[in-house]
């Protein structure tokens, strides 16, 4: 009497197939790529987007700290001051009589250019005016992003 079980391999015409071929494989591959480029594509204009928030953040983060120089000095800076005068107590006229540091640096728009300020602004002389070159970093061109737009 035999005890256990005895093993037998298969003969070729009775296994079943288990495993995936390499053109299955490929084709998964294939459109794994196709969702992946498209998922890329969209989320690059989403941050075109994204950029454009971060322009009016910025803006409203700037007018926010230039009406506070405002109350302290009499008037905003000049526009040879420039937005540097919200970091380092300017040295030419007008000097505030009262001055605190209201900014670390003077922030970069997302295209990492510096902001155009200006007083009096080219819109509204009345008031000063923030820009942002835009994407093509180039200004007086199209894609510029004013304060006073």
């Amino acid at each position: 009497m035999k005890i256990g079980k005895s093993i037998t391999p298969l003969s070729p015409s009775t296994s079943t197939s288990r495993g995936f071929t390499l053109l299955e494989i490929v084709i998964v591959l294939g459109i794994i790529a196709v969702i992946l480029g498209g998922s890329i594509a969209v989320v690059g204009k989403l941050g075109d987007g994204a950029k454009l928030q971060r322009v009016t953040s910025d803006f409203n983060t700037i007018t926010s700290a230039i009406s506070t120089y405002k109350i302290n000095a009499g008037t905003a800076p000049t526009t040879q001051q420039g937005l540097q005068a919200l970091v380092v107590k300017p040295a030419s006229t007008p000097i505030p009589k009262r001055w605190v540091q209201l900014a670390k640096s003077v922030p970069l728009d997302p295209w990492q250019n510096e902001y155009i300020y200006r007083f009096p602004g080219k819109k509204d002389p009345s008031d000063f005016e923030l820009i942002s070159k835009g994407p093509d970093t180039q200004e007086g061109t199209e894609d510029d992003l004013s304060s006073q737009d």
